[in-house]
C-alpha cells in the first residue's frame, strides 16, 4: 500500500505533492522535522488531501501526474478548498 499525499502551509500559501509507503500523518512529522528541502521552509504543512494505491508505483505516477498539472485552482479543488 502506498499514498499520494498533499500538503498545505498557511503561511507560504503552498502545496507540496508527495507519495510514501508510510502512514501519511508519519510522513508528515518528518517533513515537520529539521531537515533540508522545501517543506524545511514552514511549520504549518497540514494534509489536506490524500489517497491510497495498491503499489509504490502507481502512487509515484499519481504524484507525478499531479505535478504536470501545476494548477493551484486544480490543487484546491482536489483538497476541497474551493467549491
Amino acid at each position: 500500500m502506498a499514498h499520494v499525499y498533499l500538503l498545505y502551509s498557511e503561511s507560504l500559501g503552498k502545496f507540496y505533492i508527495g507519495h510514501t509507503e508510510l502512514d501519511p500523518a508519519e510522513r508528515l512529522q518528518k517533513h515537520l522535522t529539521n531537515h533540508d528541502g522545501f517543506t524545511a521552509k514552514a511549520k504549518d504543512w497540514k494534509i489536506v488531501y490524500q489517497k491510497a494505491y495498491e503499489t509504490k508505483a502507481i502512487a509515484y505516477e499519481e504524484e507525478r501526474r499531479l505535478k504536470k498539472l501545476k494548477s493551484k485552482v486544480t490543487l484546491k479543488k482536489l483538497a476541497g478548498m474551493v467549491a
